[in-house]
């Protein structure tokens, strides 16, 4: 198919003509047409590599090598892809007969962002940008090394935007790579706009509760997922990116803990896994002890619990599902509202319902007390996916707890850790407590 038919194919498919651009130019024995969307190149980036050259230059021969030469240049080989290129920002040039392509897509998002969700107090606050190109050059500049590679692909009926997969072919776990490329050719979706969409396209089990890829927003966090063996997934548009195998410590680390002295880096994993001990088993023990198991506790304790639930009309199970509800819904306030009055109404409203609440004999004292600490320690959770996950399985427990008591609470949290264990990431042990080396394909490093 000739180039001119491909253009007139090309102009026959939009029904908006008004922002469609095809010219000829001609001076001399000069001749090109173009082909463009205004709204999407850059027009100074057009005027200076091609408009002016074209004038300037004196013949064809010069004006075709001088393109030749551009590193956005590139040649079209289908009317389709022709298409495509048109709608991502690209100018179609048609000489001699032949259509060529030139990447000026205008960029209003190429600035790096600063850390907005991984927020440390030492280290990098540089963040990923929504430009595929230029989260790509800030992972180049800071890993440098001949294996890194980088494969592009398209997915999406109706954006299609460009993708990269990203590894270091030296190092990447093959079985994880392979089994990533065979899922993401199985991949049918008419939209894909955001990079954590592929934490559920990717997965086989659909309903599973616990993440399988990592989602970060740092370079530094990429790369040094980069050295251990791990594939890098980024999106054309998307500020963040997903890592792939993860263990389930992974989602208990900051890049944070890299930069204390080994001491304080102990002493912070162990205050998270604490926490997460106390969100998951500190309501479900509450329910057992008042409701089925007093005597576990001393008898001034059990003595003072009571003596706070004097009055209350529920019973602890009721007690406990109420407060929560409550404070998953401020939670999720919190996060909808708008940044300006968020902290203000989620602070304001958890005082006021928590002074509301015991005033009006609805909830005792100590139920206050353990609402504040679960959700406090909910917030240890450096990943919010893990962080939803551990939310839902908290709610589990306490349904269990109120049916079968503390028995049932251990065996409802044995059965959790069997679960975990039973997971894998892309074929890698979900609960592997170790790093392991076994030669240049396996080795790993965790972030």
């Amino acid at each position: 198919m000739s180039s001119k038919v491909t253009l007139s194919w090309i102009a026959s498919q939009f029904e908006d003509k008004n922002d469609l651009i095809q010219k000829k130019l001609e001076l001399d024995h000069k001749q090109i047409t173009v082909l463009f969307i205004k709204s999407l190149i850059d027009q100074e980036l057009y005027q200076k590599y091609i408009i002016n050259p074209f004038f300037e230059l004196p013949t064809q021969e010069q004006f075709n090598l001088y393109l030749f030469a551009l590193p956005q240049f590139q040649e079209v080989p289908s009317k389709e892809k022709a298409l495509y290129f048109v709608m991502e920002g690209n100018v179609l040039i048609e000489i001699q007969d032949n259509l060529y392509s030139l990447d000026f897509k205008l960029s209003k998002n190429s600035d790096v962002n600063s850390t907005s969700v991984e927020t440390t107090i030492h280290g990098s606050e540089l963040a990923l940008s929504d430009n595929l190109m230029t989260n790509i050059n800030v992972i180049r500049s800071s890993y440098h090394q001949p294996s890194l590679m980088i494969e592009y692909f398209e997915k999406g009926e109706v954006n299609k935007p460009k993708m990269a997969l990203i590894y270091d072919d030296k190092k990447v776990k093959r079985k994880a790579l392979e089994s990533i490329r065979e899922k993401l050719e199985k991949i049918d979706m008419q939209v894909i706009t955001e990079a954590p969409q592929f934490n559920t396209l990717l997965n086989d089990q659909r309903y599973s509760l616990f993440p399988k890829m990592l989602l970060t927003e740092r370079p530094d966090r990429i790369v040094y997922n980069l050295a251990g063996g791990k594939v890098i997934l980024l999106v054309d548009g998307s500020p963040q990116s997903m890592i792939a195998p993860v263990v389930f410590f992974d989602f208990m680390t900051t890049m944070e803990d890299n930069y204390h002295t080994l001491a304080i880096s102990y002493y912070l994993k162990l205050l998270r896994y604490i926490g997460i001990f106390v969100c998951i088993l500190l309501p479900g023990i509450y329910i057992g002890a008042v409701s089925f198991s007093p005597e576990v506790f001393r008898t001034e304790l059990m003595l003072t619990i009571a003596g706070s639930r004097m009055g209350v009309p529920f019973t602890s199970f009721v007690e406990v599902l109420f407060m929560l509800f409550f404070m998953e819904l401020l939670l999720e306030a919190s996060i909808r509202l708008p940044k300006a009055i968020s902290a203000t109404a989620a602070t304001v409203g958890g005082l006021i319902l928590g002074t509301a609440v015991t005033e009006a004999a609805l909830a005792s004292n100590i139920m206050v007390i353990i609402v504040s600490a679960v959700a406090i320690s909910t917030f240890v959770i450096p990943v919010n996916e893990m962080a939803f996950a551990i939310r839902i399985v908290r709610l589990i427990l306490i349904v269990i707890a109120s049916i079968f008591g503390l028995a049932g609470l251990t065996l409802g949290f044995l059965c959790f850790i069997m679960y975990l264990v039973n997971l894998t990431s892309f074929g890698e042990p979900y609960l592997r407590f170790y790093n392991y080396r076994k030669g240049n394909q396996d080795s790993e490093g965790q972030a």
